[in-house]
């Protein structure tokens, strides 16, 4: 099953700030079809203009992952932590027991990032905090940028307390990724940037794709393009 869900039919919020596009049920937004997917609770496509931001607030029992697109973020924390992450990286933080926290566009630009929510697999866990780079050439295929499963192990991923796995891809046109996905697992993948067929569906820039009941998912780039998605565990 492959359920194309186009960037025109997310679900919105905007302020003088903010420019939000929800892919699932979030906020004021309600959609009893769009209520998370899996361990996958949230995707929210933010705009951030500059010199603005979420200023402190607590979040708890939660994997928070962010995926910077454009321009940078920089985070601040209860525990001390501190950090920028800037285009095409990732952070990831661990809500468990309590955390507060601020996401602070201090650039020039617009930041423009994914926010992902991941639900955990137990509840009060040690929170935390951690980032890393993500290769930014073509021809490398989906790499794991952040995971709970015991597969990705040793992968250099961030750890993620959940049965789930953020991966990325950068794509020359024509070019395909592959990933097996296991029996009764889930999975949704977003191209920010360029226009991709996903088994033989076609997609335009910030669409959502759900795959479910498909024994691979392969990605192939229409045009130049990234790739963001998420192994969301088991339906």
């Amino acid at each position: 099953m492959i359920d194309i869900r186009p960037f025109s039919s997310l679900g919105t919020f905007r302020n003088e700030w903010l420019n939000a596009h929800y892919h699932f049920s979030f906020s004021r937004y309600r959609d009893p079809k769009r209520m998370g997917l899996g361990r996958l609770l949230v995707w929210n496509d933010d705009e951030i203009a500059p010199h603005t931001g979420f200023g402190a607030h607590p979040h708890d029992n939660m994997e928070i992952v962010t995926f910077v697109r454009q321009g940078a973020i920089t985070h601040r924390d209860s525990l001390g932590n501190e950090g920028v992450t800037r285009a095409g990286d990732v952070q990831v933080m661990h809500a468990g027991t309590g955390i507060r926290h601020e996401e602070l566009n201090q650039e020039d630009e617009p930041t423009r990032l994914f926010q992902i929510w991941i639900l955990p697999d137990k509840q009060g866990v040690q929170p935390g905090w951690g980032m890393r780079e993500f290769p930014r050439a073509s021809g490398l295929g989906l790499q794991v940028l952040a995971s709970g499963r015991a597969a990705d192990a040793g992968a250099g991923a961030l750890p993620l307390h959940a049965d789930a796995a953020v991966l990325a891809a950068k794509l020359a046109a024509g070019e395909t990724a592959r990933y097996a996905l296991t029996p009764g697992r889930i999975a949704y993948l977003v191209a920010p940037v360029g226009e991709i067929t996903v088994n033989g569906h076609d997609a335009g820039p910030r669409d959502g794709v759900a795959v479910a009941d498909e024994a691979e998912i392969v990605i192939t780039a229409r045009s130049a393009a990234e790739i963001v998605l998420v192994d969301a565990g088991a339906a």
